[in-house]
């Protein structure tokens, strides 16, 4: 068996004296895993690094088995983060978020979904709105996608500013206004409007995300939200000195 695809590094593990397991996102083999022969080499240790994107060929004699990786370096994004803890924290939750997609099933939009997030990863007044949106993408490629085209109360498709808590579908304003204490606010930017998003858009935003990942994915596995998470929203809300000035 063996296919050729393109990836981004998730995470790597020691596997005997010199290999290591590589995790990748690939665009059309979903989440995989292989052995890289060598690859705690210093050849190929900066290539594994969690947000770099892959050329990938993975070999193997049947197609049960864990087989081999091949890895030749696309884009080594990695080397962009490491100054930037915001960067640091987000790649380390959206990594922890594709392990929740059963291994080898393929999604290419949240594939692409994931590499425009980490184009933009080490700008942090772009990196929060992708990430948030990422989120959204989870949740649908999981089946738990929000409905955000529509009112749920009266079909309008204007002036929606808030989400139910209980169905996940958008609430407009005149709707929503007797009940907008027990609504979610809905920031206009994963709407996909123009502009860029203020501070409490992307608090609202993650608020949004951590309710709807908490109640429908995490807690029905009997686990909690990554500790990256918390830390990212952290990071956003207090940015470090290297975001400062």
């Amino acid at each position: 068996m063996e296919w050729s695809d393109e990836g981004v590094v998730l995470g790597v593990r020691r596997h005997g004296e010199t290999s290591v397991i590589l995790e990748a996102m690939t665009r059309d083999h979903g989440r995989h895993l292989g052995v890289v022969r060598g690859g705690r080499s210093r050849q190929l240790q900066p290539v594994l690094q969690p947000g770099n994107a892959v050329q990938l060929v993975w070999r193997a004699r049947l197609d049960a088995h864990l087989g081999h990786f091949v890895v030749e370096a696309l884009s080594l994004n990695a080397a962009r983060f490491l100054s930037s803890r915001l960067a640091l924290f987000a790649i380390s939750h959206v990594a922890a978020l594709v392990r929740l997609l059963p291994e080898r099933d393929p999604h290419p939009t949240l594939h692409a979904a994931l590499l425009q997030v980490l184009d933009v990863l080490a700008d942090p007044g772009l990196a929060p709105a992708l990430v948030a949106r990422f989120e959204l993408a989870m949740l649908e490629e999981l089946g738990f996608g929000l409905d955000l085209s529509a009112c749920a109360a009266t079909g309008e498709t204007v002036d929606l500013i808030y989400v139910s808590p209980k169905s996940g579908r958008a609430v407009s304003r005149k709707a929503g206004a007797p009940w907008g204490g027990k609504l979610l606010p809905l920031p206009a930017f994963l709407l996909g409007t123009d502009g860029m998003p203020s501070a409490s858009d992307i608090a609202d935003a993650f608020r949004l995300t951590q309710y709807f990942l908490e109640r429908d994915v995490f807690a029905p596995r009997g686990i909690v939200l990554p500790p990256g998470r918390q830390a990212l929203v952290e990071a956003v809300a207090v940015p470090g000195p290297e975001h400062r000035g």
